[in-house]
């Protein structure tokens, strides 16, 4: 690996241990808005069995984000974002 490259991964790190600690705020921070996740699954016309398969998750999972006890977060969150905002083209491609 490049000295300069190697440097790099240490700056970031020692950041990333500092911003961890509180001691650095965070250069940029990213969100996704929470979907209203039976909405999406009412709106695309899939059971509760259907949605869950195809968010790769449980029925006990997806049955916890509707009833707001749990909240999806990651990559979960941001497929709700996608599929709640062009259905047909996340539907296509997941079934792809």
């Amino acid at each position: 690996m490049e000295k300069a490259l190697f440097d790099d991964l240490v700056q970031s790190l020692k950041e990333a241990k500092d911003i961890s600690k509180g001691l650095v705020e965070p250069s940029r921070r990213f969100e996704v808005a929470s979907s209203d996740v039976k909405t999406v699954r009412e709106q695309i016309g899939l059971s509760q069995s259907e949605f869950a398969g195809l968010m790769r998750v449980s029925i006990k999972t997806l049955q916890n984000w509707e009833q707001h006890r749990r909240h999806p977060t990651g990559p979960a969150a941001a497929l709700l974002k996608i599929v709640g905002t062009a259905p047909d083209l996340a539907l296509r491609t997941l079934h792809a």
